[in-house]
Order: structure tokens, then sequence, then C-alpha cells
């Protein structure tokens, strides 16, 4: 499957996409747009979980990418992806608990979870696409 090899940009893309519609969706929010926040949220959990998709179906036909940098770019990658990896896993359940309190209109709820919610989902989607850069392109790896 040639194409699987493509995923890890779709990959960053969809992370970066996201990254965008949170902020889109903040913005809106503090204007008191809540339709446009909602359909903006609903969407970042759309590249969100399509992200997850290509994800687990490059990795299961890829396997590991070795990091090959060294001295700086070692540390600082290591220090992103040791954040990134627990911060991913925790986004998931938080993320589906705010969405389903902002669909239930549970308002004050929402509003609380949201602002732990929010700044971990961004700094996992802004991680995602750091990773993807030090991988690929800044410090190109080897199988």
């Amino acid at each position: 499957m040639e194409w699987v090899s493509s995923l890890p940009a779709v990959n960053a893309s969809l992370n970066a996409l996201s990254t965008v519609f949170l902020l889109l969706a903040y913005v809106q929010i503090r204007r008191g747009n809540r339709q446009a926040h909602k359909k903006l949220m609903l969407s970042a959990c759309a590249s969100s979980t399509l992200f997850l998709v290509s994800y687990l179906i490059y990795h299961n036909n890829s396997g590991m990418t070795k990091f090959l940098g060294e001295g700086w770019s070692r540390k600082a990658y290591f220090f992103i992806l040791a954040t990134h990896i627990p911060l991913a896993a925790l986004v998931v359940p938080l993320a589906i608990v705010t969405l389903t309190l902002g669909l239930r209109e549970r308002f004050d709820k929402h509003r609380r979870i949201a602002r732990i919610t929010l700044p971990i989902w961004l700094y996992v989607s802004v991680t995602g696409v750091l990773v993807y850069f030090f991988l690929y392109h800044w410090f190109p790896s080897s199988r």
C-alpha cells in the first residue's frame, strides 16, 4: 500500500486544521456566537477523528519511525513526545465529555471543563505537527 507513506503529511495537516478550528471556535465563543462556535468545534472533532483513524492506519502498516537527530534536537524531540503522548491520550475523553456537555446545553459544566480541554487539545494538535516536522523535514528519520 504505497499511499500509506503519505499519511504522516495527512496527519500533520489534520492536526494543523484542528488547531485552526479550535482557535476560530474560541474566538467565536468569546464573541458570543454559539452557532459558529458549535460548527467549528464539530469541525475540530471531525478533523481530530480523521487524524486518529489515519494515524492508526499508518502505524498499523508502517510501525515506528526512528528519530535520528542529535544534541539539542534529540532532547527537544523527546521532551515534546513525552508530553504529547500522555496528553493526546487524555484529550480524547476530555473532548468527548466537553462536546457532550455542550451538545446537551449544559453550558456551566461545559465551560468549566472546556477551560481544561482547550489548552490541552491545542497543545496536542500543535505538538503533533512539530513531531511530524522533526521526523520528516528537520531531522529526517529512518525506519
